[in-house]
C-alpha cells in the first residue's frame, strides 16, 4: 500500500535552508575561495547555529537529511556520507583540506577519524571534485573544517563548552574549546569525550527475509515477521556501545604577510559491531535478554569490536605575494599514524589494520591577467596500508599519489565562467604473490557557467569529465587466493569480498544544471543532475555463500546516475513578535548498470522539510523526513520500506555578560517507527534508533 506523504508540513532541515540562501560563507574547500553564491559547483555549507543543531555523533549523521546525501550507518559508532549515491572510495573526506587518513573507505565498518561536533564548518562538493582533490573524490568531498590551527591573531580568549545525552544510545557526550592569543602568537585547544550503550530501536534488530515486501498478504507478514525472533535481540541492538576520546593542541605565529601554524591530535575510539553482522559469535548472544542492565552492558561475549587509535600532525603556512605575478601562497603538510585493531569475542586480535600517511598540498593564487583569476596546485600522498592477522584480507600496499591542477575563472557582465584541468598519476605496490605493480595516469577537466539573469534569479551550470584509479580493497581483496577454500571473511561485515587485479580507471562524465531564485526572505534552488560512467567499479552481490557469508565481488561496468534536489526557505510571517519560517526539500536518484541491473545501496525518493520560529532567546521547530520504499536495491539485495520520521526541539539561549548560555531538547523518531536505511550494509540486523530525547547545554565565551 502506498504510503501518505505529509506534505503538508514538509518542511527542510536547517542545513537545507543553509543551502540555498546567498551567505556570505567563503568556500575554503575551492583555492580560489569564493563565495558560495559565485561558483557553479554544487555545494552544501554548513556552519554556526545551523552546524551545531544538525552535528551528531558521526560525519553521516549530520549531513544525512541534507538534499543530495545520505547517511550508510554500521550501529551508532559508524555513519559514512553518500553523495548522490556514492560511497566507500568515491567519497574523500577532508580535515582543513587533506585527507582525513584513516580506513573509512576500505570498509563500511570502519568510522570515519573526523569529529563534526569540533568543527567550525562543513563544506561539501556535491558530484566530481576530482580536478580539486584527486582520485578518491569522483564523487564528491566533505571538507571537516577546524580552527586546530588558528587562521586569525586573536587577543583574549574565546571558546566553549558543551554537554549532551542522547537516551536512544544512553550516550553522552562532552566538548570543551579554547582558542587564545596575544600579539602574534595564538594557541587552540579542543577535546570531545563521548560513551554510549547499546542503541534501542522498535521491535527485532533483524527482519523477517520477506519483511521487505509491501505487498505480502497481511496473514503472511506476522509468520513472517517472527520468523527470524529467535535470532534476534528485541528492542535494541547488542554489541553496539563504545568510547570515543579527541584531544587537540595546535597553535600559530602570524606576521606581515601571513602566518605559519603546528597542530597535533590524538583519537581514541573503540565501538562494537552490532550482533548479527558477523557469524563470530555465540548463540547465547540472541538469547532473550530484555532487562535494562543487561542490554546496556557493552561486552556481549562473540561481539566483534574496533579498536581504533590515529596520531594526526598537521603543518600549514599561508603567504601573501610569494612571487611576482602571484597573490597568495597556502600550503599544508600532514602526517597521520592509524591503526584499529578488530577484536574478536574471546579478546584476540582477528586483524590489524594500519595506515601511515604522508599528505601535502601546494596552491599558488596568481594575481588577475587579461581578466582571469586562478590558481595552480600540487597535492602528493604517500601511504602505506596493512591488514595484519589470520583474517587479513587485504596485503600491505604503498601507495604513491601525484597529482598537478589549474583552475580559472572570467567574468563578464552577468556571467561568470570558470574551468580546470588535472592530471593525476597513482600507483599501487601491494606485497602479494600472485599480482604486481598496478599504476594509472587519469586525466580530469571541467567548465562551468554561472548566469545572473536577474538581481534574483540565477541559473548555474556545470560539465566535467572525471577519472579515478582504483583503490586498494578493489585491487587486492582476497588476491593471493588460491581458490574458494582459502577466501578469507571480512570478519566484522561477515562477508567475502573478492577483489580484481586490472581494473582500469573509472571515468565519470558529469552534468549540474541549477536554478537558483532569492530575495530577502525567501529562496528556492532545483539541481538535475546526470552522471555517466564508464567502467564503474562496484562491489555487487555474487548470490554465492561459503560457510553461511555472503561473496561480494569487485567487476567493472558502465552506469548511468541521474536525479533532483530541491530545497527552499520561507518567511511566513511575524507572529508573537518571531518569525515563522518554512523549508522544503527532496531528492531522488536512479542508478542502473549497462546491464540492467540497478545500482545496489542507493539512497530513497525523500520529501521532508523544517516549520520554526524564533525570537532573540527562543527557537521552536518541527521537522519531518518521508522516505519511499528502496524498490531498486540491486542484484541479490532486498529491498527496504519507506518511513517517515517526525522531529521536534526547541533551543533557549541566554546572555550571561558577554557570553551565552544555550539549553536545547529534541526528540526525535517521535512516531517510534522502524526505519531501515537503504544505504546500510547492515539494514536486515540494525535498524536506526527509534524515539528518542536528546538534551543538552552550550556555554560559549
Amino acid at each position: 500500500m502506498k504510503r501518505l506523504m505529509p506534505l503538508a508540513l514538509a518542511v527542510a532541515s536547517v542545513n537545507a535552508a543553509a543551502q540555498a540562501l546567498p551567505i556570505e560563507h567563503v568556500l575554503v574547500s575551492a583555492p580560489l575561495q569564493k563565495q558560495e553564491a559565485e561558483t557553479a559547483l554544487p555545494v552544501t555549507i554548513l556552519s554556526g547555529a545551523d552546524l551545531r543543531q544538525q552535528a551528531g555523533a558521526t560525519i553521516g549523521k549530520t549531513l544525512g537529511d541534507t538534499p543530495g546525501i545520505a547517511n550508510a550507518s554500521f550501529g551508532p559508532g559508524v555513519g559514512q556520507p553518500v553523495i548522490r549515491g556514492q560511497q566507500g572510495p568515491r567519497v574523500t573526506v577532508l580535515q582543513n583540506g587533506l585527507r582525513s587518513a584513516d580506513a573509512a573507505s576500505v570498509s563500511a565498518d570502519h568510522a570515519v577519524s573526523v569529529e563534526a561536533l569540533l568543527a567550525d564548518s562543513i563544506e561539501v562538493l556535491r558530484g566530481p571534485a576530482t580536478l580539486l582533490y584527486g582520485a578518491g573524490a569522483i564523487g564528491g568531498v566533505v571538507n571537516v573544517i577546524d580552527n586546530r590551527i588558528p587562521r586569525q591573531r586573536l587577543d583574549g580568549a574565546t571558546g566553549g563548552a558543551e554537554y549532551r545525552h542522547d537516551a536512544a544510545s544512553d550516550m553522552d557526550t562532552a566538548i570543551l574549546r579554547a582558542d587564545a592569543g596575544s600579539g602574534d602568537l595564538v594557541f587552540h585547544v579542543d577535546g570531545l569525550y563521548r560513551d554510549w550503550n547499546n542503541l534501542e530501536i522498535p521491535g527485532l534488530a533483524a527482519r523477517a527475509h520477506d519483511d521487505h515486501d509491501e505487498h505480502e498478504d497481511d496473514d503472511h507478514e506476522d509468520e513472517d515477521d517472527h520468523a527470524g525472533e529467535e535470532e534476534s535481540t528485541d528492542g535494541f541492538i547488542g554489541n553496539t556501545g563504545g568510547r570515543t576520546r579527541n584531544l587537540t593542541l595546535g597553535s600559530s605565529y602570524h606576521f606581515d604577510r601571513g602566518f605559519v601554524g603546528l597542530a597535533v591530535s590524538r583519537l581514541e575510539s573503540e565501538y562494537g559491531i552490532p550482533a548479527g553482522a558477523h557469524e563470530h559469535h555465540d548463540e547465547d548472544e540472541h538469547e532473550d535478554e530484555h532487562e535494562e542492565e543487561e542490554h546496556d552492558d557493552e561486552a556481549e561475549e562473540g561481539g566483534i569490536r574496533i579498536d581504533l587509535k590515529q596520531t594526526r600532525y598537521d603543518m600549514a603556512l599561508e603567504l601573501a605575494r610569494p612571487l611576482p605575478g602571484f597573490d597568495q601562497l597556502r600550503g599544508a603538510l600532514s602526517y597521520t599514524d592509524y591503526e584499529h585493531a578488530e577484536i574478536e569475542g574471546s579478546g584476540e586480535t582477528g586483524t590489524l589494520y594500519s595506515n601511515e600517511t604522508w599528505e601535502t598540498r601546494l596552491e599558488l593564487v596568481h594575481a588577475e591577467l587579461a581578466g582571469f583569476n586562478g590558481a595552480i596546485g600540487l597535492q602528493a600522498r604517500r601511504g602505506e596500508f596493512s591488514a595484519l592477522g589470520e583474517e587479513a584480507f587485504i596485503p600491505r600496499t604503498d601507495s604513491r599519489d601525484v597529482g598537478l591542477f589549474v583552475v580559472e575563472d572570467y567574468r563578464r557582465g552577468d556571467w561568470i565562467f570558470e574551468a580546470g584541468l588535472r592530471l593525476d598519476r597513482d600507483e599501487r605496490d601491494p606485497d602479494a604473490n600472485s599480482t604486481g605493480d598496478e599504476s594509472f595516469t587519469s586525466v580530469s577537466v571541467s567548465g562551468s557557467a554561472l548566469w545572473n539573469f536577474n538581481p534574483a534569479w540565477q541559473a548555474r551550470l556545470s560539465l566535467a569529465r572525471a577519472e579515478r584509479a582504483p583503490a586498494i580493497e578493489e585491487l587486492f581483496s582476497n588476491v593471493d587466493a588460491n581458490g574458494p577454500e582459502d577466501w578469507i571473511a571480512h570478519a566484522a561485515t561477515g562477508a567475502i569480498e573478492l577483489g580484481a587485479p586490472g581494473l582500469d580507471t573509472e571515468v565519470s562524465r558529469n552534468m549540474d544544471l541549477a536554478l537558483h531564485w532569492h530575495d530577502a526572505n525567501h529562496s528556492l534552488e532545483v539541481t538535475l543532475f546526470y552522471n555517466d560512467f564508464v567502467d564503474y567499479i562496484t562491489l555487487m552481490n555474487t548470490g554465492l555463500e561459503m560457510d553461511e557469508q555472503p561473496v561480494l565481488a569487485y567487476a567493472q561496468e558502465d552506469a548511468k546516475f541521474y536525479g533532483v534536489e530541491l530545497s527552499s526557505e520561507f518567511q511566513l510571517a511575524t507572529v508573537a513578535g518571531g518569525e515563522l519560517r518554512l523549508g522544503l526539500f527532496g531528492d531522488i536518484i536512479r542508478g542502473e548498470l549497462d546491464s540492467g541491473e540497478d545500482v545496489p545501496r542507493l539512497p530513497p525518493r525523500r520529501l521532508g522539510g523544517r516549520l520554526s520560529w524564533s525570537d532573540e532567546s527562543l527557537e521552536l521547530w518541527t521537522r519531518v523526513v518521508d522516505a519511499g520504499a528502496q524498490t531498486r536495491p540491486g542484484l541479490n539485495e532486498e529491498s527496504t520500506r519507506g518511513y517517515t520520521r517526525w522531529d521536534l526541539g526547541a533551543d533557549y539561549r541566554l546572555g550571561v555578560g558577554d557570553s551565552e548560555l544555550v539549553l536545547f531538547l529534541a526528540m526525535h523518531n517521535l512516531s517510534d517507527e522502524e526505519i531501515r536505511l537503504s544505504t546500510s550494509f547492515l539494514r536486515d540486523v540494525a535498524p536506526e534508533a527509534g524515539r528518542s530525547v536528546e538534551a543538552g547545554l552550550r556555554y560559549m565565551f
